[in-house]
């Protein structure tokens, strides 16, 4: 091998490794996340938006509360099959659980998110 190859190898190295540990600290402590998937997208933008369920669905279903519908949506997966993203204006997002067994149909507008139909689990 040559030795300028070698150097140039060296110098690379360790520049990268410097990086690696100035966006170590830089970054450690800041809630940074990156969501490259779509499922990680929809998820993360309903997730920022206050949450509006209808009391037609609170009176059927009492455990339906904000803190269910979060923790749906933080375990949840999409499933766009059954969705509705062609709409205009707000778009339909059907949503199952981690267990499966329960899901979440949630309509995505620019300020908020309503909750359109659910169905909880019968164990």
């Amino acid at each position: 091998m040559n030795f300028s190859f070698l150097k140039r190898l060296g110098y690379y190295l360790g520049g990268f490794s410097v990086g690696l540990i100035l966006l170590t600290f830089i970054l450690s402590g800041k809630k940074t996340s990156c969501n490259y998937g779509p499922n990680a997208r929809v998820l993360d933008n309903l997730s920022e938006k206050p949450i509006a369920i209808p009391t037609a669905l609170k009176a059927k279903y009492h455990t339906l509360t904000d803190s269910l519908v979060q923790q749906l949506l933080t375990s949840g997966t999409v499933d766009f099959s059954k969705s509705d993203t062609k709409r205009d204006s707000c778009r339909l997002y059907h949503i199952d659980a981690a267990h499966k067994k329960s899901y979440l149909v949630v309509e995505n507008c620019a300020k908020t998110v309503r909750i359109v139909d659910y169905k909880v689990a019968l164990d």
